[in-house]
């Protein structure tokens, strides 16, 4: 059986190939060849617990349940990542356990992969401006998604926390090569953009109907779970 580490999963698993493996599992979904109950969630004061289980039937049958805690304020106040948690593997031909893996590492991978087949497929494919409304690991990690999909050429990085949106915009300037710029009006940006993305925590809606540009292909990523709005 394999331990894979988060370091392990960051070195052995791409984002291009994440994607790729997200495209055929959802061909596959539509096929009625997955197989799973719906999602556990258990809130906590200060965060929350999903517990998510699943199946496939193909030319070899597994089985996965990842365990995930999220807990926004850890990075603050303790120094550590905002969704820790172990994803358990198997045959489910005969139960047999393959791996344990770290899953924060793969869950950031897999939500951001999520959004960009969503983008390839409902998104107009010159789409070229986009917003991106929350800067923390998973916001960043969603625009380099959706680049590898669309010929995006410039981001409006948005956040309560204005010089996390500068060092954000920074970071795809120099990693993504985008003429990126922290942005403080969201309905000024969104009338700019063709693509909009939110990671937030939110539990109240401030991307409204009537600020979005007809065609614009919105990923609301952090409205994950009952109560929260974005």
């Amino acid at each position: 059986m394999l331990i894979l580490s988060r370091r392990d999963v960051v070195e052995l698993l791409t984002l291009e190939t994440c994607i790729d493996a997200v495209e055929r599992a959802f061909g596959l979904h539509a096929q009625q060849r997955t197989f799973g109950p719906r999602v556990l969630g258990l809130p906590t004061e200060d965060g929350g617990f999903h517990i998510k289980i699943a199946g496939l039937r193909g030319e070899r049958n597994y089985f996965a349940a990842k365990t995930n805690g999220n807990f926004p304020n850890n990075p603050p106040r303790f120094g550590l990542p905002t969704i820790q948690g172990t994803v358990v593997l198997a045959d489910a031909t005969n139960g047999t356990p393959l791996a344990v893996m770290d899953s924060g590492s793969i869950t950031m991978l897999r939500t951001a992969a999520a959004t960009a087949v969503a983008a390839k497929y409902l998104a107009r494919s010159d789409s070229h401006t986009a917003t991106v409304v929350g800067c923390g690991v998973q916001g960043e990690i969603q625009l380099a998604a959706i680049k590898t999909v669309l010929p995006l050429r410039r981001v409006l990085m948005i956040d309560t926390d204005h010089a996390r949106a500068e060092d954000a915009a920074s970071r795809a300037t120099t990693r993504l090569g985008l003429r990126a710029e922290a942005a403080k009006d969201l309905r000024a940006a969104l009338r700019e953009s063709d693509v909009c993305v939110t990671c937030t925590p939110s539990r109240r809606a401030y991307v409204m109907a009537g600020d979005i540009p007809p065609g614009t292909f919105i990923g609301a990523v952090g409205a994950d779970s009952e109560g929260k709005q974005e």
